[in-house]
């Protein structure tokens, strides 16, 4: 992954996580829409960065487990109800 630096705190693109988590895009965005990941912050009116703690965060949640005989949890539109664990 290649941060962007700025004061000192390196952040990361949607590009970058994709490539280090390995999920798609539509995945990552609508991870953000249903608020069980980071919203991370707009660099330049236009890209959404996020810090190395937040990418962190999103790869735990990407690795999460579940119990194959149980359904999971999910609300309105498909989401899963419970955010893990450091995600507000």
């Amino acid at each position: 992954m290649m941060p962007i630096e700025i004061e000192g705190v390196e952040y990361f693109t949607a590009t970058d996580i994709q490539r280090d988590v390995g999920v798609v895009r539509q995945t990552l965005w609508r991870w953000r829409r249903a608020r069980v990941i980071p919203q991370g912050l707009r660099y330049r009116n236009k890209a959404i960065v996020f810090t190395r703690a937040e990418v962190d965060i999103i790869r735990e949640y990407s690795n999460r487990l579940e119990p194959a005989d149980s359904p999971p949890l999910r609300r309105q539109g498909g989401a899963p109800t419970a955010a893990p664990k450091g995600v507000a």
